[in-house]
């Protein structure tokens, strides 16, 4: 049974309407997948996602980046400690970590994340690439599962799954943008073994049959992701199954349009065009796309064992009528774009 929207008190029906406007206007693609889902499914993803979004923003938009993230600890803190500041998004968050029971491990994992970012980090191979990428995207899974009273490790994995592979595609999609900022997430390792020199690169990006054969090796593993994070959807509530197969067919669609593209980011933004992103969407609300096998049992990813096995332990919701959850449009929304536009809060 999904668990409701949490009796703890801290969050107004204002504070979740500010909520609503966060996610009402940060995806063309959310807002497309909204479209299927009753009002009453929304309202945790609704606040995870305005925590998250508005973390981006104060970390990525601010004048000191590093004063930003500081700021946000000490939000985080306040939350935890059951002292939320004077923002809709704070008091909507302390109800999911005290009515819902999400681990402190999990927010303060996504802000380590954040942390990596503005230290420059590069990463040598894949086991370090997974290891940012779990921070940034699959923990996002790991929540969301746990706010819809998950706790079994086997699909908590198949989660986490599904968000790093997210992140492998994004960083596929996106290296020339990502370049153009100063920014490398491509294996340092793999950059080598095709002669591709990382400085150079960032200087001058350009496509090359090397720079290909790269993106093509990153889309394997996102898509072996892909196929294990399917496996976990028998495991999840029935309520929220459609909508992650249409988060996963369309993120998947993705490196797929960029592999007919020629592996080349660097002609702008790959986009699934919309007719067949509705035919995805559509398949996915109707049962298609869904694995014939059971639950994969493989244990999680070493880079988000931590993150498993925090939610595992998190203590479940009283069992009570449901209002529901779909926990997807989170998720696919937060990896859409890393960058969110800014927001002006209110107290």
């Amino acid at each position: 049974m999904l668990p409701p929207w949490p009796e703890t008190g801290f969050a107004s029906p204002a504070d979740l309407a500010a909520c609503r406007a966060l996610l009402r206007d940060g995806s063309k693609s959310f807002h497309l997948a909204s479209l299927f889902l009753p009002e009453r499914a929304r309202l945790p993803a609704q606040a995870l996602y305005a925590f998250c979004r508005v973390a981006d923003d104060l970390v990525d938009r601010a004048a000191d980046p590093r004063a930003g993230l500081e700021a946000l600890r000490a939000r985080l803190e306040a939350i935890c400690a059951g002292r939320p500041g004077p923002h809709p998004v704070d008091r909507a968050m302390a109800d999911l970590v005290f009515g819902l029971h999400l681990p402190r491990v999990l927010p303060e994992a996504l802000l380590e994340g954040f942390a990596w970012d503005l230290e420059g980090r590069r990463y040598c191979d894949l086991a370090e690439l997974r290891a940012y990428a779990a921070r940034v995207a699959g923990v996002v899974g790991a929540m969301i599962t746990v706010l819809l009273g998950v706790r079994d490790a086997a699909v908590l994995a198949r989660a986490c799954d599904l968000g790093v592979a997210m992140q492998l595609t994004n960083i596929a999609r996106d290296v020339a943008e990502d370049a153009r900022a100063g920014r490398l997430y491509l294996p340092l390792a793999w950059l080598e073994a095709e002669g591709l020199d990382p400085e150079a690169f960032l200087a001058r990006p350009e496509a090359s049959p090397a720079l290909a054969r790269v993106l093509d090796r990153l889309l394997g593993e996102a898509e072996r992701l892909y196929l294990r994070a399917g496996a976990g959807i028998p495991g999840l509530p029935a309520s929220c199954r459609p909508g992650i197969r249409a988060a996963r067919a369309l993120y998947a669609e993705i490196g797929r349009e960029l592999r007919r593209r020629g592996l080349d980011p660097l002609r702008g933004r790959t986009v699934v065009p919309a007719r067949r992103k509705l035919r995805l969407v559509l398949a996915a609300l109707l049962g298609g796309g869904a694995p014939a096998r059971g639950l994969d049992l493989s244990p999680p990813l070493p880079e988000t064992a931590f993150l498993v096995e925090a939610a595992a332990r998190a203590p479940l919701p009283s069992p009570r009528e449901t209002r529901g959850l779909v926990w997807v449009l989170e998720l696919f929304a937060r990896l859409e774009r890393r960058n969110f536009p800014p927001v002006e809060e209110t107290g």
